[in-house]
């Protein structure tokens, strides 16, 4: 009876260590693989970004695992579409949750989105990492499970707005934006940088997502003798404003957010875009750049994928590569649990990029502050300032 009490006993505490060890396995992860899981925008008004995004990914996937993986273990990265609609997202999110089983979501694009999307894997302890949006609910409230890269629009604006405005002697700051969270934060960034300098915004005209004529903003702006125009838009709404701006002889000063830095605005929109300033945190790879490693690289990713690189591969890149740094510090025992754990003592250094050294911490999610300017100058991204900090 004594020995079938201690058989009893050993079977027991055997199942409870499994169980435990089980328990502790993230999912996602296996002895060969890790799967990693990201939305993009592949279809929607976006899908520009999203595209490149994506390349950029799977461009440090494919070297990562031709290197033998992280500790062994190969990434298999899943991509999903959301064409930019925050419904959309939430499905996207729970097939990678639930069905593909995803490790952790990896540069997920657009500010809505992410909000839609973010409780759909808390539920299921899955870690927000480095999404592409500048918003500052990617790191607010404090969430163990959410990791920001990206300066915030709020941060960016409150910087550059009067640092710009001085420098231009202007006396009138009009703003043009997206009526969702991304474009009111640029314009509350605008309005709390302009009121360190005693100054308002003097008139504020929206647009709702999609929108493709900006006739009736411009000439309210126009209307109202603005000469400095913060613009809360990106791509093709950026285009399209400065392009009727042009057309109506309304010369103001155009400052957009990181959102607007990228090379199809002035691809897509010709000479009419030169002059157009805009805040960055990394900068634009063209295959002539004078840094070696960064020409390196751009040539690498034309002949991958025969096309330019761009700022959102870029992107793209540097969240997996930072992904990989931290997962190869977790270990063997890669679970959520050791991962949060490394990466809340990383430091990241300055990189071909440009762009600045980036920390985290136990209560600091956001990785830096830290933005600078460029400007288009002859149909090329040019940078004219260094890193400022709010």
């Amino acid at each position: 009876m004594k020995s079938l009490t201690l058989v009893a006993v050993a079977a027991a505490v055997s199942f409870a260590f499994a169980a435990g060890a089980a328990q502790a396995q993230s999912q996602g992860v296996s002895k060969s693989e890790i799967v990693l899981g990201s939305i993009q925008d592949l279809s929607g008004p976006i899908a520009g970004f999203g595209k490149q995004v994506r390349l950029g990914m799977v461009l440090r996937v494919d070297e990562i695992n031709e290197q033998g993986g992280i500790n062994g273990r190969k990434i298999k990265l899943v991509v999903e579409d959301s064409a930019y609609d925050p419904k959309k997202a939430v499905l996207a999110a729970q097939k990678l949750v639930n069905q593909d089983k995803i490790f952790m979501m990896v540069g997920h694009i657009g500010t809505a989105q992410n909000n839609a999307a973010m409780p759909v894997q808390f539920e299921k302890n899955v870690i927000n990492f480095m999404p592409v949006t500048a918003a500052r609910e990617m790191y607010e409230p404090f969430h163990r499970l959410k990791y920001s890269f990206a300066v915030p629009y709020f941060d960016q604006m409150k910087i550059m707005t009067p640092k710009l405005v001085k420098e231009k002697g202007a006396k009138k700051v009009c703003t043009i934006y997206q009526d969702d969270e991304f474009g009111l934060e640029v314009v509350r960034g605008a309005e709390a940088g302009l009121k360190t300098i005693g100054m308002e915004l003097a008139e504020k005209t929206s647009y709702k997502r999609g929108a493709t004529d900006f006739s009736s903003q411009v000439a309210r702006m126009k209307a109202a003798g603005c000469d400095f125009v913060v613009l809360g838009t990106i791509i093709r709404e950026t285009i399209g404003t400065i392009a009727e701006s042009r057309k109506t002889q309304f010369a103001p000063t155009f400052l957009g957010s990181s959102a607007a830095y990228t090379d199809l605005i002035h691809k897509l929109g010709g000479p009419a875009m030169n002059g157009l300033y805009a805040a960055m945190g990394a900068q634009h790879p063209y295959l002539d750049e004078a840094s070696q490693p960064l020409r390196f690289w751009a040539n690498k990713y034309k002949t991958k994928f025969n096309e330019d690189p761009t700022v959102f591969s870029a992107y793209g890149y540097l969240i997996i590569d930072a992904f990989s740094q931290a997962a190869a510090k977790a270990g063997a025992n890669l679970s959520t649990d050791s991962f949060i754990k490394v990466m809340d003592s990383m430091t990241f250094p300055a990189d071909m990029f440009g762009s600045a050294p980036a920390t985290y911490g136990p209560q600091k999610r956001l990785g830096s502050d830290a933005s600078r300017l460029s400007q288009i100058v002859d149909g090329r991204w040019k940078v004219i300032s260094d890193y400022v900090k709010p």
